[in-house]
């Protein structure tokens, strides 16, 4: 070993000693920690409560984050502080997530992000089959993708919102980065390509210009997708990084989407309902509704939001099927509908439509990117 070597390992060591004496430190506490969440799971399973309180668990993360003096960025102390809470919970009850499957699909990304990696994920093959699995009680919680960025919404999740009797309890998006991906790594014999018909339209500008001539095939999942390229060497898949790894794929071209800046919002399914969080974490409520056919009739539904002062975040009209032209419509709201102004603005919303059905109450996602502040975005 070099002289200068000896000199940088002698600089290091008292670091590496203290920082050993911190993760004695880190484990202590955290061991105090799942101590006190097994009490409190011994408490919550007298009275049958919800392990799994997204309300409650915003307001940790927050709070972690507020203390921070900024050493760590504000995304990573949250990654940390829900894989923390995942230990943890599973120490009160086995969490059970459906997603749709299999593996390496962006809805097991978020299912990740959203609960951490102590759970037990079930695999779907298609998103009704989430709602079902939460609907039979087989599993506790699901998540479906809601809306894509650059796709917008994702009509089979709002079609199966209609029919369920389940609640959105919370929300989470993941950037979306697409790679055309095969088996050897490159394009040669390959025939087709598979992906999530949503996966397919956020690509179709690179597609168009760089393989025209290779037909799209649509697959119930991106991962589906990447399966069947690894069984079969004439196909190729756009899936993600996770998806490559899962099924010993190889990039053909990377970040291959249209949109550098594309998202999917996810929501998270569940029999219960959630309690409004505390400040500075704000809550939304989605709804589904639908009018009478006469003239003004949306104008007279929504006039009770802004009578109440409530804000609307989102409005979006998807054809009842009924052939006959009708429309659901389908908002996000600001506020929680056990919070007094809004249970007096639903209240009025209820006696213009012709249908109502209230998705849930859920926090609103913490944006924690560069300009952070105790505030929150779609």
């Amino acid at each position: 070993m070099s002289q200068e070597s000896q000199s940088t390992d002698k600089e290091i060591q008292p670091l590496r000693e203290e920082i050993n004496q911190i993760d004695a430190r880190i484990v202590e506490l955290l061991d105090k920690r799942a101590k006190n969440a097994r009490k409190i799971g011994e408490i919550k399973g007298k009275t049958d409560s919800p392990v799994y309180r997204p309300e409650r668990e915003n307001e940790v993360i927050l709070m972690a984050v507020n203390h921070s003096d900024g050493t760590l960025k504000p995304e990573g102390i949250s990654s940390i502080f829900k894989e923390i809470m995942s230990a943890c919970r599973s120490l009160e009850k086995k969490t059970t997530v459906a997603f749709l499957g299999p593996r390496g699909t962006f809805s097991e990304m978020a299912m990740f992000k959203q609960f951490g990696r102590s759970i037990q994920g079930i695999a779907c093959d298609q998103i009704e089959e989430v709602f079902r699995a939460v609907e039979a009680g087989t599993s506790q919680f699901g998540i479906v993708p809601m809306e894509n960025s650059t796709e917008g919404s994702v009509n089979r999740t709002l079609d199966a919102l209609l029919r369920t009797s389940l609640s959105i309890i919370s929300e989470v998006s993941v950037p979306v980065h697409h790679n055309l991906l095969t088996k050897s790594g490159t394009l040669e014999g390959i025939t087709r390509i598979y992906s999530h018909p949503q996966s397919l339209g956020q690509c179709v500008g690179w597609l168009n210009s760089n393989v025209p001539d290779l037909p799209r095939m649509s697959a119930s999942s991106n991962g589906e997708a990447a399966k069947k390229a690894s069984e079969d060497p004439t196909i190729a898949a756009i899936a993600g990084e996770t998806a490559a790894e899962a099924f010993g794929l190889k990039p053909v071209f990377e970040h291959i989407q249209d949109d550098a800046g594309n998202r999917t919002r996810f929501v998270v399914l569940a029999k219960q309902g959630t309690e409004p969080s505390k400040a500075p974490v704000k809550d939304k409520t989605s709804l589904i509704i639908s009018v009478p056919h006469k003239a003004g009739a949306i104008y007279h539904a929504l006039k009770p939001l802004d009578y109440h002062n409530v804000s609307m975040t989102k409005f979006e009209s998807r054809p009842a099927r009924s052939g006959t032209w009708e429309y659901y419509f389908y908002i996000d709201i600001e506020g929680h509908c056990k919070s007094p102004d809004i249970i007096r603005a639903l209240d009025d919303l209820k006696d213009e439509c012709a249908f109502f059905k209230n998705l849930g109450s859920y926090p609103i996602e913490q944006d924690f990117g560069p300009k952070h502040n105790t505030g929150a975005k779609l």
